[in-house]
């Protein structure tokens, strides 16, 4: 009966892991899975040592404050560890934490598989060096990682993107409004403003104050707004303020919102990812605190920042980062899909070309083997 240990930080790596689990325990029902994550890992049969929340923020200056928490799930799932030994560590992104986690069961002699690797061709990549010492096989998710974890001298396979099979809305765009009370054939604006409550915090106050703006100008427009799971209720007050036009916060559907928009305006991040899936134009946006940018920006070696353009390579949709996500930019860009229906046409057409590039369904699947056959000791590639 293979045991597998799995740690993932957030709320993307919650649903990958979870989806990774529910894999291996139908390719091997009498796999055992425990570890760090949440409702989803949860669900998937795995027994967690401990929860994700309140372990995940952004920026190098936010990350500080939750550390001593951090300590503590790292010496219980060392200590889980210890005493299981478990066939492979597998971490999903979540590098600050994971690299400590794989370093104390690598010194043990588990096997670690990084499933989602960290983005070490956007920053600090000598993060690969390290990588190469703690990680018997990495799992990628875009197609030019392989090549960069390759000539690192990591065996490394990609597996394609899991949200090709995830990323199902659960109710059409009739059902959804419907429910909803919204306008079927009125334009429809989703907003993602970020799944940890420091995004909330940087990102929602500038998206509200674009709303009554982007209202003036595209007539009959209505928003839905999606809400990640675990967020407080006050984090989403700024929304209480607007009296026009409609907005409909829905939880937990996003694939549902995404699907029936018109347009997104979306944080920086997985949600871009989602969004290409959908095939739905977007602005990315997204604001850190001005000290962990200074920080930050010095290490950063790239010209853009969303995924969606990096798999493209090159801008396929307008980036308004830091002091240029202002609500007047936003309306700008967000009024421009509207205003011009080519241009909204030929984003989607590049983002069809992101989707093909982001592989095949079946990545969990695929991972879930790899997975398996270090947990054997045969990998088919071995080191």
């Amino acid at each position: 009966m293979p045991t597998v240990m799995i740690s993932c930080g957030e709320p993307s790596g919650d649903v990958y892991a979870g989806a990774l689990t529910r894999e291996l325990r139908r390719m091997r029902p009498d796999t055992r899975v425990i570890g760090l994550g949440g409702e989803r890992l949860r669900d998937a049969g795995a027994e967690l040592v401990g929860d994700y929340r309140g372990l995940t923020v952004t920026g190098l200056v936010e990350a500080l404050r939750v550390l001593p928490r951090a300590w503590s799930v790292h010496r219980a799932l060392v200590a889980r560890a210890e005493r299981e030994r478990p066939d492979a560590l597998v971490v999903v992104d979540f590098p600050d934490f994971n690299f400590r986690l794989a370093a104390a069961l690598r010194r043990i002699g588990v096997p670690v598989v990084y499933y989602v690797c960290p983005q070490v061709w956007a920053w600090r990549p000598g993060r690969l060096r390290v990588l190469r010492r703690l990680v018997d096989r990495a799992l990628v998710i875009f197609p030019f990682e392989e090549s960069i974890y390759r000539e690192a001298g990591i065996p490394v396979d990609f597996v394609g993107h899991p949200l090709l099979d995830l990323a199902v809305p659960s109710a059409s765009r009739a059902e959804l409004f419907a429910e909803l009370g919204l306008a079927a054939d009125a334009p429809t604006i989703a907003l993602l403003p970020g799944s940890r409550p420091n995004e909330l915090r940087q990102t929602l106050p500038t998206l509200t104050a674009a709303v009554p703006m982007i209202a003036g100008q595209v007539p009959r427009v209505q928003f839905m707004v999606a809400r990640a799971p675990n967020l407080a209720d006050g984090l989403f007050a700024p929304l209480r303020h607007v009296r026009e036009p409609r907005i409909a916060i829905v939880a937990g559907r996003t694939d549902a919102v995404l699907a029936a928009a018109d347009v997104v305006v979306t944080a920086s991040g997985t949600a871009t990812v989602q969004t290409a899936i959908h095939e739905r134009p977007m602005v990315i946006v997204y604001r850190l605190s001005p000290l962990t940018y200074r920080l930050g920006k010095r290490l950063v070696k790239l010209d853009t920042y969303g995924m969606v353009n990096l798999v493209a390579g090159h801008r396929i949709v307008p980036e308004l980062i830091q002091d240029g996500f202002t609500p007047a930019a936003v309306t700008a860009e967000t009024v421009r899909y509207f205003a011009d229906p080519g241009y909204a046409e030929r984003t989607r057409e590049a983002l069809r070309e992101v989707r093909a590039r982001l592989g095949t369904p079946g990545a969990s699947r695929r991972a879930a083997g790899h997975v398996l056959a270090v947990c054997d000791g045969r990998s088919a590639h071995g080191r």
